[in-house]
């Protein structure tokens, strides 16, 4: 017996008529019943903006002139401006009255995607909506094929970024990464040695979206190359700034910090290239802030970086993150600043690692009511 399948259904496009004279509702009706089209109809801009905000439409027909100005086509231009902020990637057509070209030229300068004139020729109608139609469905799918790859890239981009810490006997260590877009700009890592040591690295590429995140691709590349054991931080900061100052020539900002731990001495040696200082937290309450290091990356051939060290005690805590923790701002445009970074590391006592993480996001996201305008990355490393 052959398998039966269901067929593919196909769904009329659907039309919405903004026209405050019946007669001219018919006509429409008529003309695109024909085409298979469906038309919802709608007799002032009160009910045009209601319907546009509770259904979806292919296509607005509107016309230029309701009862309040059946001349200027003012009331009109309003409609399309108020269309349009409901919803941009909705074409619009408009009607106007014989000799109003001006009025329909300036429809256009606003965004209308064609007019037509009463009394109109529905052969012309029918083409221009056929062509809007068309072009709104060609725009759907190119919108549609932008989403899958950029829901793709992002699923790329955080299976390059560690997915599962091992972690390493006296430490406790955890990362997450939340970002404002699909794609961010925010790179971390953790890198286990031969030699027993970790190197921690932590970056921020100027800017969100694509090109941030190309950016960030070459970074991690170039991080993963050259991080050695042998390889001082300094010494790494200086190779990576000379890979974005001549090979890649980037434009934007690169803040990194990179940090070499050895567990077996607690000894930390770091080189912070313009990012945010890391916050270490002593067992004792007290902090320091990890400065040492240089300018960012990318902008300044041949600059020296230094190098700082610290050597971590019992249940320190050491505190990596980007600007998108701090500068997350309230609706009152105030900062979630170092300052309540610090008390909630503070208030959390002797917490693991994961759960610190969770925490600090969790006070942040509160702070900005979850609304992130930058991308942010919080990196925990806790001596036990």
């Amino acid at each position: 017996m052959a398998a039966c399948s269901t067929p593919d259904v196909a769904i009329s496009p659907r039309v919405l008529i903004a026209e405050d004279q019946p007669e001219v509702i018919e006509a429409i009706r008529l003309v695109l019943k024909q085409e298979g089209i469906h038309c919802e109809a709608v007799t002032s801009p009160e009910a045009a903006l209601a319907a546009l905000s509770s259904q979806e439409f292919d296509l607005v027909l509107m016309d230029l002139n309701y009862t309040r100005d059946t001349t200027s086509g003012s009331e009109g231009l309003e409609l399309l401006n108020r269309l349009q902020q409901e919803n941009s990637s909705v074409p619009i057509i408009v009607m106007t009255a014989w000799g109003s070209v001006e009025v329909a030229v300036e429809a256009m300068r606003r965004g209308a995607c064609d007019f037509i004139q009463k009394p109109w020729d529905n052969w012309r109608l029918l083409g221009l909506v056929r062509n809007q139609l068309e072009r709104g469905q060609q725009v759907v799918r190119a919108e549609a094929e932008h989403d899958r790859e950029m829901r793709e890239a992002g699923d790329i981009q955080k299976r390059l970024l560690p997915r599962h810490i091992t972690q390493i006997p006296g430490l406790d260590i955890s990362a997450d990464w939340k970002p404002a877009r699909v794609l961010g700009g925010d790179y971390f890592d953790i890198l286990r040695f031969a030699d027993g040591s970790v190197g921690l690295c932590i970056a921020d590429v100027e800017g969100k979206g694509v090109p941030a995140a190309l950016v960030m691709s070459n970074l991690q590349s170039a991080v993963k190359a050259f991080a050695t054991p042998a390889m001082e931080p300094e010494q790494l900061c200086r190779r990576l700034n000379t890979i974005f100052c001549e090979d890649v020539q980037t434009e934007r900002f690169i803040s990194l910090c990179y940090a070499r731990l050895e567990p077996a001495n607690r000894r930390l040696t770091f080189t912070n290239a313009g990012h945010c200082p890391p916050l270490l937290m002593r067992a004792n309450g007290q902090t320091e802030k990890l400065e040492r290091g240089g300018a960012v990356l990318g902008r300044l051939p041949g600059w020296k970086y230094e190098q700082g060290e610290v050597t971590l005690g019992a249940n320190d805590v050491l505190v990596l993150f980007t600007d998108g923790v701090t500068e997350a701002e309230n609706s009152e445009q105030q900062e979630f600043g170092e300052e309540r970074l610090t008390a909630c590391v503070r208030s959390c006592g002797e917490m693991t690692a994961a759960g610190l993480q969770r925490e600090l996001l969790a006070q942040v996201a509160k702070h900005c009511g979850n609304r992130f305008h930058d991308d942010a990355t919080l990196m925990i490393v806790a001596v036990r």
